[in-house]
């Protein structure tokens, strides 16, 4: 294999890591942000908390393979992004482990306050996580300045722009949605109803953020669809998104939740798919110059560490499958409280 095709598999490979992780801590960070607004009492927060309790934490095992991924196959990208995206990178693994503490810590005590305080600590690292991911996904779209050796030469306030702000709300947004379809499936009672209500507002939400980024992208950044023009066959993804996106409200009036939880799956697979596809082949967009622009091909690794990095995720792979399959079925059906829960 060429050194130009291994870049490219791994591109894919890379792809695939994040969509997996996009779609399962998705629904944990949608149910953090709606946690203290869905579930009014202990037992339903209680409830929330052990929808995704068995869960969340081999979900962000996901997030982790795709750092050492990343890391390995195109180390001057990753080098990049870690040190343009230095405070970014902080604060989301604040909220990441902030998030965690509070699963945690919430029932080591019976005390309201101290249930309540951690309760809206889920909710508010829960939210920023996901706000930070959209903004670095809307930064690394629109392009941020790189000198010729690959180095960012902005400032922070240059990443608080309105386009990456624009991104990173339609991701709070999105996973917001797909948490309460998440807790539909996964509860019963007056929070599973509660978040049957909510359904129809998030998508509300989603869709109008939704259609104001997808204009804003296609009116103001041209090297964002250059590859779908390039390959007019590659419009079979937006439109795929599209029909995914449409298909949600659909499965909530039929009253099939399940349907419409895979639904939002394959809309936040799609996005993913066309962030991707906006990408390519670069990494990170250079916004004076697209020319300075961090590809695959001149940040990856020598095509021996590529190749071997290949045989390591086939044989990987499977297994990481299979055991997040086994976990799912394992924990698949209503959640019920025991002495072991939350």
């Amino acid at each position: 294999m060429s050194p130009e095709a291994l870049a490219q598999l791994w591109f894919v490979i890379l792809g695939i890591l994040l969509v997996g992780y996009a779609i399962l801590d998705g629904f944990d960070l949608g149910v953090g942000i709606l946690h203290p607004f869905l579930a009014r009492e202990d037992r339903e927060r209680r409830l929330s908390l052990n929808s995704i309790g068995p869960l969340w934490d081999g979900n962000e095992v996901w997030l982790v393979t795709f750092a050492g991924g990343l890391f390995a196959a195109f180390p001057t990208a990753y080098a990049a992004v870690l040190s343009g995206f230095y405070t970014a990178t902080v604060l989301l693994l604040c909220c990441l482990i902030f998030r965690a503490v509070s699963i945690e810590f919430r029932s080591k005590r019976p005390s309201p306050l101290w249930r309540s305080a951690w309760d809206y600590g889920f909710c508010l690292s829960s939210a920023g996580a996901a706000l930070i991911f959209g903004v670095v996904v809307g930064n690394a779209i629109r392009g941020v300045p790189l000198d010729p050796s690959g180095r960012y030469t902005g400032r922070l306030l240059d990443q608080l722009n309105g386009y990456s702000l624009a991104v990173g709300f339609l991701s709070v947004s999105l996973l917001a949605l797909h948490g309460s379809l998440f807790l539909r499936l996964k509860t019963t009672g007056p929070l599973a109803e509660r978040a049957k209500r909510a359904g129809p507002w998030l998508f509300g939400l989603f869709a109008a953020l939704y259609t104001g980024v997808t204009v804003w992208t296609l009116t103001t950044l041209p090297h964002a669809s250059a590859t779908l023009e390039a390959h007019p066959v590659l419009w079979a993804i937006p439109i795929l998104n599209l029909l995914a996106v449409l298909n949600v409200p659909r499965a909530l009036h039929l009253g099939r939740p399940g349907y419409a939880f895979f639904s939002s799956c394959c809309v936040i697979a799609a996005l993913v798919a066309l962030f991707g596809l906006a990408q390519f082949p670069r990494l990170l967009s250079s916004s004076p110059d697209l020319t300075q622009s961090l590809t695959i091909y001149n940040s990856a690794s020598s095509p021996g560490t590529l190749k071997l990095m290949s045989l390591i995720a086939l044989i990987g792979m499977p297994l990481v499958l299979s055991y997040t399959g086994l976990v799912y079925w394992t924990f698949r059906g209503p959640v019920e409280l025991d002495d072991y829960s939350y």
